[in-house]
């Protein structure tokens, strides 16, 4: 399953252009439309190993933070330097 999490993740940000953003919600609704609160947990994870890897950015009110013991809404992205 968390291979499946991991390329619809990276699929759906191949999608979005460069500097945007993508949320977990649309994530969960791509694998599962009917119960996608169901795969957020899942999907977090998922995210979080990505981000250790440096594979994506997690986002908090458009800026990256770290992807340990971050809470409310958060946004991901592919790294873009700065």
């Amino acid at each position: 399953m968390s291979q499946l999490i991991e390329d619809t993740i990276l699929v759906l940000l191949s999608q979005v252009r460069d500097g945007e953003s993508i949320s977990p919600n649309d994530v969960a609704k791509t694998i599962d439309r009917e119960n996608w609160q169901r795969e957020l947990p899942k999907i977090r994870a998922v995210i979080i190993g990505l981000a250790r890897q440096e594979k994506l950015q997690v986002l908090r009110k458009g800026k990256p933070i770290e992807p340990e013991g971050f809470k409310g809404v958060y946004r991901v992205r592919l790294p873009v330097a700065e």
